[in-house]
């Protein structure tokens, strides 16, 4: 491939009562060169004006290609014309470099009202998908774009709900055009320069991911979309889990603090928060649930999520010190216990566990735990035993899931992130995430001396995932650092992302 390529224009003209609109959209096969990347479609219509239209990120294909669409739209009034015809081609930009897909200098080009025109180097192609499955959604529709100069016979597409250990096929039916049918007597001939529109609905159900590729049947061989061998997928919304501990109002500017972690949350869409060190004020033990700060974050929320709270000793003196969890889902059940040996309020290794069961759509029920446990001279090994037995307790047949979440106050590598591992029951997911083979070593081939390799990892807060659970990570990410949302705490957050097996 080159560095860029155009894989499909389209110019369509829409008439309602109302209104006439003019469409313009382009999809682009771009290379990952860096991180740091532009992506533009630069276009003439009629008017003879250029203009630059901005592509955005649309998926990825593997770690080397990317999918970038352009997309804009124009409404006739008395004095704005539609573009008409227009003449286009496309620059992706990367530092120092400036790369050009123009029709070999002759810039590309689509009459107006044309529909679809595919590119030739792609004459059978998936067209206008999307990159998610959205909540609810049971039915996927497929469009596939055809060379009409192919004299297609046949167009299916081969799906799977599970992997490929079951495989389904779908006809897709011929259609003039696959927009709404409203506008269909209105349309002026779309797709008469050369592109075949053919359609498919694949019934997913509540599958998390769809993965399918097309064939073309022709009077002389069988085509395939393929989505350059990978098959394309769509699938829904990944869970987003955080930790963080939020030093017990003992920041400076708390207040505008708390609403930056509530920000942070709706800007990248986190599911389910175990937070520690959630502070209220003491008041004679009774407590000030207006100052507690798990409550104050989830009234910031866009929409508050549903939230448990419990609190285990005095902390700093003025407030009681506790451990919380809120979920973007309903918590059918929760439950709080002491760990720690000891349950007096007044003394810091009075540690409780605050848990909640979270029944995740396409993902199923999960048991998620907020802990924050005493240094490993202070009560970790029998308190990190009690929340085990707790945990292995409530993890029944209907459960796919259980996470321990929080401050475990153990360095990695330590004697009480060894005695985690040496369970063999629960994983690091930020270590599985972040680096696949050192996890493997520690956490399945068991390697010997395996603990030096963490010397320089510093982290103390976890998302442990019990082994044989129906979840799998596939990114970690740290927060609330002085580069990604600035500092909230003396503790930095862990924001794991997971998908079903």
């Amino acid at each position: 491939m080159h560095k860029i390529d155009l894989l499909y224009a389209k110019n369509l003209i829409t008439r309602k009562a109302t209104a006439v609109r003019q469409e313009l959209s382009f999809l682009l096969l771009v290379e990952n060169l860096a991180f740091v990347k532009r992506v533009d479609v630069v276009w003439s219509g009629e008017d003879g004006q250029w203009r630059t239209l901005p592509a955005h990120f649309h998926s990825t294909i593997d770690d080397h290609k990317e999918y970038w669409l352009a997309r804009v739209a124009f409404t006739l009034g008395p004095d704005e014309p539609l573009p008409g015809n227009v003449q286009f081609a496309v620059r992706y930009q990367t530092p120092g470099a400036e790369y050009w897909d123009n029709n070999h200098g002759e810039n590309h080009s689509i009459q107006a009202d044309s529909g679809i025109r595919v590119d030739q180097q792609h004459p059978l192609l998936n067209v206008e998908f999307e990159s998610n499955l959205t909540d609810g959604q049971s039915l996927l529709p497929i469009a596939v774009a055809v060379d009409r100069s192919l004299h297609v016979k046949r167009v299916t597409v081969h799906w799977t709900r599970d992997e490929w250990k079951t495989t389904h096929k779908s006809n897709c039916r011929f259609r003039l055009n696959y927009w709404d049918a409203e506008f269909l007597s209105n349309a002026r001939n779309p797709n008469h320069y050369g592109s075949q529109i053919w359609h498919a609905a694949l019934k997913v159900d509540d599958a998390f991911r769809v993965r399918y590729k097309i064939s073309c049947e022709t009077r002389q061989r069988v085509l395939w979309d393929d989505n350059f061998g990978k098959s394309h997928a769509i699938q829904r919304r990944p869970l987003k889990v955080l930790v963080l501990n939020l030093h017990c109002r003992q920041e400076d500017n708390q207040d505008y603090k708390l609403s930056l972690i509530a920000e942070a949350i709706g800007a990248l869409e986190v599911d389910i928060i175990c937070l520690q060190e959630v502070a209220e004020l003491w008041n004679n033990g009774q407590g000030d649930w207006q100052t507690n700060t798990a409550r104050i974050i989830n009234e910031r929320l866009a929409s508050p999520y549903h939230l448990v709270t419990d609190w285990s000793h005095l902390g700093f003196a003025r407030y009681r010190e506790g451990v919380a969890i809120l979920s973007r889902y309903p918590i059918e059940k929760h439950a709080a216990r002491y760990v720690s040996a000891s349950r007096d309020p007044y003394s810091i290794h009075s540690r409780k566990v605050v848990m909640g069961q979270i029944r995740v759509p396409h993902v199923g029920l999960l048991n998620v735990f907020s802990s924050h446990l005493s240094w490993w001279d202070d009560g970790f090994p029998e308190q990190f035993e009690a929340l085990r037995q707790w945990a292995a307790a409530e993890h029944g047949a209907q459960v796919a899931a259980t996470l321990l979440g929080g401050d475990f106050n153990i360095k990695a590598g330590s004697s009480g992130y060894q005695l985690v591992a040496n369970s063999h029951e629960y994983d690091d997911q930020y270590l599985s995430a972040t680096s696949p083979q050192l996890f493997r070593r520690i956490f399945e081939t068991r390697d010997p001396g395996w603990q030096h390799d963490l010397d320089d990892d510093h982290r103390i807060d976890y998302v442990f995932l019990r082994k044989g659970s129906n979840l799998r990570v596939t990114s970690g990410r740290t927060v609330f650092t002085e580069q990604d949302y600035g500092t909230v705490s003396d503790h930095c957050g862990y924001l794991m992302t997971f998908e079903p097996k």
